[in-house]
């Protein structure tokens, strides 16, 4: 954290940022605080070899979760399962916020197929 209790982000994306609170590449596990700025969204994507968790710590927005959109508020959780096509939208004013915590054999950020991006990103 920076002086003014901040958290300083690891990874910049077009969409915002994210940080690697605990886990590595090689763990079963990785914590990550993910922050989406207003009218950003990630890519519709799957991954092979994680499970996600996603708790809400701030803002508000949408999560694609398969065939369905789900409106997610501060304090709500949702589960995306191995190889299910996935989102997290910011259509609000504020920073969207979450804790995600990854779970499988294999965390690395190489483990993701890209459906749909907004930045043109590839695989």
């Amino acid at each position: 954290m920076s002086a003014d209790n901040t958290i300083e982000p690891t990874e910049c994306r077009p969409w915002g940022w994210f940080k690697v609170l605990d886990g590595n590449n090689t763990s079963r596990y990785k914590l990550k605080h993910i922050l989406v700025k207003p009218g950003q969204r990630l890519s519709l994507q799957s991954h092979e070899h994680r499970k996600e968790y996603w708790t809400v710590i701030g803002g508000s927005g949408k999560a694609v979760k398969g065939d369905q959109l789900v409106t997610l508020n501060n304090s709500d959780s949702i589960v995306i399962e191995k190889q299910e096509k996935h989102r997290l939208i910011n259509d609000g004013t504020i920073d969207l916020e979450i804790i995600e915590l990854q779970v499988g054999d294999y965390l690395g950020e190489d483990d993701i197929v890209r459906y749909e991006d907004d930045y043109n990103r590839v695989q």
